[in-house]
């Protein structure tokens, strides 16, 4: 048929409109294919401490740590354009930090997909589409098919639009069913990260995936069981325990794990969305559907309480310890498999796990760090002086150089350490202390406990008020109500009106240290001021 134009300009966009769909075929561009590599093949796992953190215990819920991740994983892609979605990264991942390595023509986008394969995560994508319904009626048991469209999902409820008109999911009085026509491609049922990329033929690489992310941290746990306290020249016992948290819902199987001890430079970043995902919050109220509650005049019925919050359960909390069962809290009881082995990283200490072990999601896993039997340690009693009257106990504490003469003689990471005393019974508890970053040279200084029987007693003699600086003197006496002798030591952060031989300065603070004889007291009187 010869076709009519109006003009040469209308035959010409005639012409290219016939061409169009040939050349869209020839040319258009189709969806990139897409690669799912669900696993790693190998994985390390270097464990940062919070730099901001305490020696308290790691937090279960959400650990304020952060971790480098390299995962190893062979995939097969296809020629052309693909997108491939490492699914099982960690909850807390850094996007930005992604490095991914031995894809044949590189990375060309990076997308963080933060969505969940959930109930709440479905609902999220179908909303505003059609679902499927099937309703059974309990009397007949008969089941009645029908569609309907989401239509909003206010805190984790779903508000569906039929035929019948509007209705909340499970609030008709009858059992019923919600089902979706697919499942979206964009929603993984773990954290998972795309990237998008290309190939000139189809190739089985190995690709290399490293990034940082929160939700980690570790810490050293100690645990000292004293002898001879009594000699002042105590030996203790020390045992460190190097205990590792993974708050996110990832576990990490066999993994090479490091951590760190330390403080590096890291420069402050945003707060990150978490994985979204989660079960639906259906609730009815009142009970019924609202045709059948009777109206009453000036009633206006109250809105439910919202659900509580999720409590954290024990049940999610695992500590797993690598070694025989610690029956009693001595070194010498205790055999562990494995010991982590130090190495410096530059200016940081790094323990290496010498075997690979699984960090599980939501757990706490230790493996030894440090046995050191026989360490020696000062035992002594110490407080502060404060312008005060009055009497009140001194504390225990023991202190050691960190020194292989002394049994130490290693980097020692902060943690906590738990004390206990051998008796003719087992060891018991006398405290515990936190303990600090101590490089080789310096000391180790536990603070314990109230000794009721070593006492100070701080009395005011004097105030001279004619002077212009009004100078006081003071009258410091330590009791002693033990068998035998004990060290003791005063800090005295005051202004002296003039030097005391028996007050040396420790660390730049004036400090009083003496012995005090048994059941006997020790005095010294001294002249302050309040001028600074």
């Amino acid at each position: 048929m010869r076709r009519l134009c109006l003009s040469r300009l209308t035959c010409a966009l005639l012409a290219g409109l016939s061409l169009a769909p040939m050349l869209l075929a020839q040319t258009g561009s189709a969806e990139p294919a897409l690669v799912i590599s669900p696993g790693a093949d190998s994985v390390s796992l270097s464990v940062y401490r919070d730099p901001e953190g305490t020696s308290d215990s790691i937090d279960p819920d959400w650990p304020t740590g952060y971790a480098l991740i390299t995962e190893t994983r062979t995939i097969d892609l296809p020629a052309g354009e693909f997108v491939l979605r490492f699914e099982g990264v960690a909850d807390g991942m850094f996007p930005e930090s992604a490095i991914v390595s031995g894809l044949p023509e590189g990375v060309r986008e990076k997308n963080r997909d933060a969505r969940l394969l959930s109930p709440s995560g479905l609902v999220d994508a179908y909303l505003k589409r059609t679902v499927h319904i099937s309703r059974t009626n309990k009397a007949t048991g008969v089941v009645r098919e029908m569609e309907a469209r989401i239509t909003a999902a206010p805190n984790g409820a779903v508000v569906l639009q039929s035929d019948e008109g509007y209705e909340a999911l499970h609030c008709t009085g009858l059992p019923e069913r919600m089902r979706f026509a697919s499942v979206p491609a964009n929603l993984s049922a773990k954290p998972t990260l795309s990237v998008l990329a290309t190939s000139t033929e189809a190739v089985s690489v190995k690709v290399t995936l490293s990034y940082m992310a929160e939700g980690f941290d570790w810490q050293a746990n100690y645990l000292a069981t004293v002898r001879n306290v009594e000699s002042g020249a105590a030996n203790i016992d020390l045992l460190a325990w190097l205990t590792l948290a993974n708050g996110g819902a990832q576990s990490f199987p066999n993994a090479q794990t490091l951590v760190m001890a330390g403080v590096p430079n890291r420069v402050a970043r945003a707060a990150q969305a978490r994985p979204q995902g989660g079960a639906l919050t259906l609730q009815c109220w009142p009970a019924g559907r609202t045709d059948q509650v009777p109206l009453r005049a000036g009633y206006i019925p109250m809105p439910p309480p919202p659900p509580p919050a999720p409590m954290y359960s024990d049940e999610l909390s695992e500590v797993v310890v690598l070694g025989s069962r610690i029956k009693r809290a001595d070194v010498e009881s205790v055999s562990p498999v494995m010991v982590a082995e130090q190495e410096n990283l530059g200016d940081l200490k790094l323990y290496r796990v010498p075997e690979p072990v699984t960090v599980n999601a939501h757990g706490q896993k230790q493996v030894a760090l440090m046995l050191k039997p026989g360490v020696k340690f000062e035992a002594y009693y110490a407080t502060d002086f404060y312008e005060q009257t009055g009497e009140r106990p001194l504390m225990l504490n023991f202190r050691a150089e960190n020194i292989s003469k002394n049994g130490l003689g290693l980097p020692l990471p902060k943690g906590n350490a738990e004390v206990f005393e051998q008796t003719d019974i087992g060891p018991l508890w006398l405290g515990d202390s936190a303990v600090r970053d101590l490089a080789i040279g310096e000391k180790l200084e536990l603070e314990i406990s109230e000794a009721s029987d070593v006492r100070l007693l701080s009395t005011k003699l004097s105030v001279d008020k004619t002077r212009q600086d009004e100078q006081a003197t003071w009258r410091l006496t330590l009791s002693n109500a033990k068998s035998q002798a004990v060290h003791a030591e005063v800090k005295i952060p005051v202004v002296l009106a003039r030097k005391l031989a028996a007050v040396k300065n420790v660390n730049g603070v004036p400090t009083w240290k003496t012995t005090v004889p048994a059941n006997g007291k020790v005095s010294i009187e001294f002249e302050m001021t309040d001028w600074q």
